[in-house]
């Protein structure tokens, strides 16, 4: 079966470092809808992280503003998700995920995003060492 969103870039790091997600669409048209991040830590719920509608709008979730950029290049239906001073609470799996709207709802403030979402990715960990 053929993944149509396809997440990369995780890794382990230590705390205070960054790291860069990438998502490629293999749909090229989900990227003129609102597209964004979540993320699931071991033994947790979801919860949002990012999303980014086709007009430029951004949301981010409390928790990583001034520290997480989500961005686009519609050219390459790739999504990324920039993350800077990582801290151990952002372990994680990070899922890039779609929503078929125009304009983005409230989920990336929101637990268990997924409810408000089409479709994501199998994810990539991302683990933030102390």
């Amino acid at each position: 079966q053929v993944q149509v969103l396809v997440e990369s870039g995780g890794g382990s790091v230590q705390s205070g470092g960054s790291l860069i997600l990438s998502c490629i669409s293999h749909e090229p048209g989900y990227t003129s809808y609102c597209m964004g991040w979540f993320r699931q830590a071991p033994g947790k719920e979801s919860e949002g992280v990012a999303s980014l509608d086709r007009y430029g709008t951004t949301t981010y979730a409390d928790s990583v503003k001034g520290r997480f950029m989500i961005d686009r290049d519609g050219a390459a239906n790739t999504l990324y998700l920039h993350m800077n001073s990582l801290k151990p609470e952002d372990t994680a799996s990070y899922y890039c995920a779609v929503e078929l709207s125009r304009v983005c709802g409230r989920w990336a403030e929101r637990r268990e995003p997924h409810k408000y979402l089409e479709l994501w990715g199998q994810g990539t960990l991302v683990t933030v060492s102390s």
